[in-house]
């Protein structure tokens, strides 16, 4: 396994046991300037993201990071992309459905992805220059990674576009575009069955072979995607800019997303 992807993972597991030790008390909720929620937990996922990280001397850019002017971030080749608590709403909520995302992206592509759900100890993971992503349900935050290993299954996405076509929809943010979008498959004769889920899991969904496609026609950040897309590429899911009609790309000056279809 390659040592960057190694050391992601096990800073994920790290994160997700002290977030789970937040999400287990009466935590408070602060608002950040931009009027998103932010936690204990946010926070201290990123300190023990950020001791893993920062001895590679590969740059960060997380969410929880002061932002690095573009400037510099330009001449980054390579760069790691995180999100220590990836759907904040749904941590607070307690439905579970949050993740912490790691990403590492070189020359604007996701090559390595990890997604951990700590609520339920599940891990995926991927390799986009060997086009391979697996799932794994750990039985502890501090499993090994020999227990990874041995219990990893492959990723598979469906192999064509089902009937009904599942499409994943957002708990939190089912938009105008994202209706019409799916109006338009039932224009075409298709059914369609609407899987909701919160978070990168979104992503996930489509990996695994539990959606056939993921609109998502409302605004995110390149560290809500960044890890999302790298398992999907390396098992063959496309996440196409709505902008270009090609991959989303990372580091830009700008750190917002276009709105984007992940899709076979």
């Amino acid at each position: 396994m390659n040592q960057d992807l190694k050391i992601a993972i096990e800073a994920s597991l790290k994160a997700g046991e002290v977030i789970m030790q937040v999400y287990d008390t009466a935590f408070n909720v602060e608002l950040k300037d931009d009027k998103s929620p932010l936690t204990e937990a946010d926070k201290k996922a990123n300190d023990i993201i950020n001791s893993f990280l920062i001895p590679t001397e590969i740059p960060i850019i997380s969410e929880e990071n002061k932002q690095t002017d573009y400037n510099i971030r330009k001449t980054w080749e390579t760069c790691w992309i995180v999100d220590p608590v990836d759907g904040t709403k749904e941590f607070i909520k307690r439905n579970g459905e949050f993740t912490v995302n790691i990403a590492l992206v070189t020359n604007g592509k996701p090559v390595l992805g990890v997604i951990y759900v700590p609520a339920v100890k599940t891990l995926y993971y991927a390799d986009v220059n060997t086009k391979k992503g697996f799932k794994v349900v750990l039985d502890s935050h501090n499993s090994t990674l020999d227990f990874i290993l041995e219990h990893a299954t492959p990723l598979q996405p469906k192999k064509a576009n089902s009937n009904p076509v599942q499409v994943v929809g957002s708990r939190s943010h089912m938009s105008q575009d994202t209706l019409d979008f799916v109006d338009t498959l039932k224009e075409k004769g298709s059914d369609v069955e609407i899987v909701s889920k919160g978070s990168s899991l979104k992503f996930c969904l489509v990996a695994e072979g539990n959606a056939d496609v993921y609109p998502r026609f409302a605004p995110t950040m390149e560290w809500d995607t960044a890890a999302g897309q790298a398992i999907c590429n390396a098992v063959g899911v496309e996440v196409i800019s709505k902008d270009t009609e090609k991959g989303l790309l990372y580091n830009k000056e700008n750190l917002l997303n276009p709105y984007f279809l992940v899709t076979l």
